[in-house]
């Protein structure tokens, strides 16, 4: 069959599809992929095929300027109905504004959306599998009658949250709700002769990839996969200096891929981090940058600076990871059964933090209230604790049980036809 993947351009958001289409490329399937023009070298990179659409999103440019604002009401925001304090109507209002009007609809711009439609069209997909903002490939696949379904390497709290703010057009007290969201697909999909349903936002069925102790149980048809690591464009090489046991505990410190090539804001100094571990016999590896290095008025002896290192080379020698909280990063660690040291600040990152403390596979610190000493506090007690390590353990296999994305094929074979329109 042909299996049409989309995602915008953002390779931490790619990274996540690409295991899976490995795996329908290597039983057979013709598989392209389908982004703005600034992912074309990772897609090709990844050895898939890539077809270029649209334009490039200026998601960047937009951080930069009102970023800060913007994302200060998601900043510790519980996301879940199930926490302390759930999101109430005020912020699913403001959040589904803003995020269809900066987000959103700036990655699925029309010159997208039409450039993707055309190709489809012309190609004929069967089955359509979209990375979850990328509503695009949706569109193309009711345009073109083909099956298709999300792809989820994170948390599902995005639709988590829009099932709060439909409750809220639900006959009861009087709201005034606007769902931007619905409004903004119904106009896209009405221009192709369609109309908007809930469908192009769930899709027919979903592929989780996330462990069930964290991922969030919604309803809908969901198809498990057990999260396979991909390093991403840059190459993966182990450095002669990887080829040897350590002699103290490694830890590997990272702020992520995203964090370091786009503006995103992240609120951890790496100064902080290398401070909060000088004085500690374990062996730190970072992976900075050389702009990242320059900022850097002291480097402890103990510190192995690094421009780039594959986490699923680097994780199986650590004792403990200390990131950013991004979604690769954590599912990598999980994969291999590494305690996590999360400084989450925003989004999924505070669940996926919250749920590994939660597990006992590892701490959350959050980034708004990071200090050397806390820091090397939980630290510590990851490295000194079997609990943790243990727990992770527990998780990894967790992970491990759900099938792998060869095992998965099949699956998504009869889904798609099933869901394909004939004729």
């Amino acid at each position: 069959m042909r299996v049409l993947v989309t995602s915008f351009a953002m390779d931490a958001h790619f990274n996540g599809c690409v295991p899976l289409a490995w795996a329908l490329r290597a039983a057979g399937h013709d598989v392209r992929v389908a982004s703005q023009p600034a992912l074309t070298g990772s897609v090709t990179a990844a050895g898939l095929t890539a077809v270029p659409v649209g334009r490039d999103h200026r998601l960047d440019a937009i951080m930069s300027a009102v970023g800060d604002r913007i994302l200060a009401q998601y900043v510790d925001q519980e996301l879940t109905t199930g926490g302390s304090r759930p999101p109430d109507a005020e912020f699913l209002k403001g959040w589904n504004t803003v995020m269809t009007a900066t987000f959103f609809s700036q990655i699925g711009a029309d010159p997208v959306v039409d450039d993707l439609v055309e190709f489809a069209r012309h190609w004929r997909p069967d089955l359509v599998l979209w990375e979850p903002f990328t509503f695009a490939g949706a569109v193309a696949a009711r345009v073109t009658g083909a099956a298709h379904a999300r792809v989820l390497s994170f948390p599902d709290l995005f639709l988590s949250l829009r099932r709060s703010l439909l409750g809220l057009l639900e006959p009861g007290p009087v709201h005034h709700v606007d769902d931007t969201l619905a409004e903004w697909l119904d106009w896209t999909a009405g221009r192709y002769g369609h109309s908007f349903d809930e469908e192009l936002v769930t899709g027919q069925w979903s592929v989780d990839q996330v462990p069930r102790g964290v991922r969030i149980p919604l309803d809908g048809p969901t198809v498990p996969m057990r999260y396979v690591p991909y390093n991403g464009p840059l190459p993966a090489v182990v450095p002669p200096w990887l080829r040897r046991a350590p002699e103290r505990p490694r830890v590997c410190v990272t702020l992520g891929l995203t964090a370091r090539t786009s503006r995103f804001p992240n609120a951890v100094p790496v100064d902080r981090l290398f401070k909060a571990v000088e004085d500690l016999d374990v062996e730190v590896v970072a992976t900075l940058d050389r702009a990242e290095r320059e900022l850097l008025p002291h480097v402890p002896d103990n510190v192995r600076l690094v421009e780039h290192v594959a986490l699923d080379v680097l994780l199986p020698t650590c004792s403990a990871i200390v990131h950013h909280g991004g979604a690769g990063t954590w599912s990598t660690a999980v994969a291999h059964g590494v305690p996590q040291l999360s400084l989450g600040w925003i989004w999924d990152a505070i669940h996926r933090a919250r749920r590994t403390e939660e597990l006992g596979a590892g701490l959350y610190l959050p980034s708004g209230e990071v200090t050397a000493d806390g820091l090397r506090e939980r630290l510590l007690r990851i490295l000194r604790e079997p609990s943790f390590r243990a727990a992770a353990e527990r998780l990894r296999s967790e992970g491990a049980a759900d099938p792998s994305p060869h095992a998965v094929v099949p699956v998504l074979e009869r889904l798609t036809a099933q869901h394909r329109a004939t004729g």
